[in-house]
């Protein structure tokens, strides 16, 4: 079974409340900057057992009715194409992606700002195709001396240029497709016309990691630092909350130190700061839903490990460099772990070492460990997937799940009309391949009766995954890590 190690209901009870309790606090009105991922958040629900991916879009929908989503958008990630990694979509696009989203899901999206605007001609281009879809845009501007120069920024020389947003609901929740777009920037600015026109609105902040009420060296504070390991983010004790309290506090290093420019901007704007520290801003009550320790550690000590297995990959990609897996190196030291604590990686290797060809191994939520090989028909990481199959239905390993006759078919379809040289199925063909032998067979139905068992599942490859392989496995739960070699 999948053991949890966090209270999901008590989560989006307490989240939800806390939310409300600070849009009471200002008076009329909330800007509540939204860091971290709205949607899918499987980090979490990595180091968090029970959480679920889309734990902050429901909770956010039990305030609906208060709600307005703000999207911003930096002009100078639209001009030079910047993309998603994680979705292999540009910036302006994930906009569209996000409307779409929001709008399905019943809430009201007000309004997009384009920060830096510059008169950028692929811009304007963008605002135009945000109109013609009824959305309305406005535009920020650049502010010389940002962010030392206080006097000059909350000035009509400063926010004062930017455009002011009509927002018409008590919660203003600001999100964007990804770091560095401005949605601090975009909240202070509000602040600032909204207080020139009487309107008490005040500003908070809603990131998950790094965990305020958990200790530094907390399993999930440490797994946060794993993930964030090539941006030079840093966990630290919050100086501002232990000065002003006496207690403890975790942030993040970029918080800390922009904190003194944004007290000073805060005072300003409103007359005094409302907050005394950078943990202050916070609404983050996840610390308070853990309800087992142990099971939250060894999921961080799987998630640490993962990442150095990531990091590999996107050195090898040329995408990071070497220092970043050196600093999880370090975390890892810390919490006394290693790749052989992945109790997939010595069983995957090992069938490579024994059969000459790369190999995989899943460890399904019961513990049992099942493992797949490179053959004629299906590629290691398909076989694996069938072999998880057949040991969660209790079928005998010596029966064929999809016979050679579907899948020879399409692997001809594959080399001769494709145009592909592999000819083994991929995960996904697999599945399709066996959706279509459980329409007449009763043993692949009752295998594919087992999919939903299969996440939280961990499995490992012994050589790097094709993107096809990855995306189906993540959509089915399973948690993969590779080695960074490919097969040629």
């Amino acid at each position: 079974m999948e053991y949890k190690g966090f209270d999901n209901a008590k989560y989006l009870e307490m989240q939800s409340a806390k939310i409300l309790e600070r849009i009471d606090m200002f008076g009329d009105k909330l800007y509540l900057e939204f860091g971290g991922k709205l949607f899918d958040d499987y980090h979490a629900a990595r180091v968090l057992p029970g959480f679920e991916p889309d734990s902050k879009i429901k909770m956010l929908s039990q305030l609906k009715d208060k709600a307005e989503i703000l999207i911003v958008i930096n002009a100078n990630d639209i001009e030079k194409n910047k993309t998603r990694s994680d979705l292999g979509i540009t910036y302006d696009l994930d906009v569209l992606r996000l409307i779409d989203i929001f709008k399905s899901h019943g809430f009201y999206v007000g309004s997009v700002v384009l920060t830096r605007f510059a008169e950028q001609p692929s811009v304007i281009a963008f605002q135009q195709r945000l109109e013609l879809r009824g959305i309305k845009v406005y535009k920020h501007y650049p502010i010389v001396g940002y962010p030392s120069e206080v006097e000059k920024i909350v000035s009509d020389e400063g926010y004062g240029k930017n455009e002011y947003v009509v927002t018409t609901r008590p919660l203003v929740v600001v999100t964007a497709p990804g770091p560095g777009s401005g949605k601090m920037a975009t909240c202070l600015s509000q602040l600032y016309h909204e207080n020139k026109r009487g309107v008490k609105a005040g500003y908070a902040k809603y990131e998950t990691f790094p965990v305020w009420n958990l200790p530094l060296n907390h399993p999930v504070n440490i797994a946060y630092e794993a993930a964030t390991a090539d941006l030079n983010d840093m966990n630290m004790i919050d100086p501002f909350h232990l000065e002003a309290y006496g207690t403890m506090a975790v942030n993040y290093n970029r918080d800390v130190e922009i904190f003194p420019v944004l007290s000073a901007m805060l005072s300003k704007i409103m007359g005094q700061s409302p907050y005394k520290s950078p943990t202050d801003m916070g609404v983050n009550m996840a610390g308070h839903c853990i309800i087992d320790e142990d099971v939250v550690r060894r999921a961080c000590e799987q998630e640490i490990i993962r990442r150095y297995y990531d990091a590999q990959l996107d050195v090898r990609r040329g995408l990071i460099g070497k220092e970043t897996i050196s600093k999880i190196e370090i975390l890892m030291q810390k919490m006394k772990i290693s790749t052989a604590d992945r109790a997939v990686v010595k069983p995957a290797l090992e069938k490579e070492e024994l059969t000459g060809e790369p190999s995989c191994a899943i460890q399904l939520n019961s513990g049992e460990i099942v493992v797949g090989k490179t053959g004629n028909l299906l590629g290691a990481s398909a076989s694996a997937l069938l072999n998880a199959l057949k040991a969660l239905a209790n079928i005998d390993d010596s029966i064929d799940l999809i016979s050679s006759k579907v899948i020879e078919p399409i692997q001809t379809l594959k080399v001769k009309h494709m145009g592909s040289v592999n000819p083994r199925l991929h995960t996904d063909e697999v599945l399709i391949s066996l959706a279509v032998s459980a329409a007449t067979d009763p043993t692949a139905r009752l295998a594919m009766a087992q999919l939903s068992k299969l996440k939280g599942a961990q499995m490992h490859s012994s050589v790097v995954l094709s993107h096809v392989d990855n995306s189906t496995l993540k959509k089915l739960g399973i948690n993969v890590t590779s080695e960074p070699k490919r097969r040629t």
